[in-house]
């Protein structure tokens, strides 16, 4: 059975420049680094692995690999982000602390269902602040929301038409 998230893992351009992002500014506290001198292949690397902790005692973690290439660049919201769940309140302060601090920030957008708020880190990833509305439970209930219906739905109207075929 699994339990829930332990971390997810991205790269980072710099592992302080992200500290300074997800500590100072987001207030997730760095709680472990891991410096990795061989993979379990036996390559030699220079690579730091370093977990920000969230409120449920899961974690973001990066990986500052300089000898490996990667390329960074600014994410669409729909190819990549992080969305971590605030309060109503904090969504608002993070926003005005945004705006001031100049970091890119966009919202308030209504999903209906949650609230978000959106910044860009350093390394080009989308972070989304998201506070639960009232719609919540019920728009994410799937005893009752139709999500498979609309699933196979979306699906049945992408399949290939196969015409003359029986």
């Amino acid at each position: 059975m699994i339990h829930r998230l332990h971390h997810n893992a991205y790269r980072c351009r710099g592992s302080e420049e992200t500290r300074r992002f997800y500590e100072d500014f987001l207030g997730l506290k760095l709680a472990g680094t891991l410096e990795i001198k061989e993979t379990k292949s036996g390559r030699k690397t220079e690579t730091l692995h370093t977990f920000y902790e969230l409120g449920d005692g899961s974690y973001l973690a990066f990986f500052e690999a300089p000898d490996m290439p990667f390329e960074f660049k600014p994410q669409h919201d729909y190819d990549l982000h992080i969305a971590l769940e605030v309060d109503a309140e904090t969504l608002q302060r993070m926003l005005a602390k945004g705006k001031a601090a100049g970091v890119e920030t966009r919202g308030v957008s209504d999903h209906g269902f949650i609230h978000s708020i959106y910044f860009r880190d350093p390394n080009g990833y989308v972070i989304e602040l998201a506070a639960k509305t009232a719609r919540h439970e019920r728009e994410m209930d799937p005893a009752t929301n139709g999500a498979r219906e609309k699933l196979e739905r979306w699906t049945a109207a992408r399949q290939p038409r196969m015409a003359g075929v029986s």
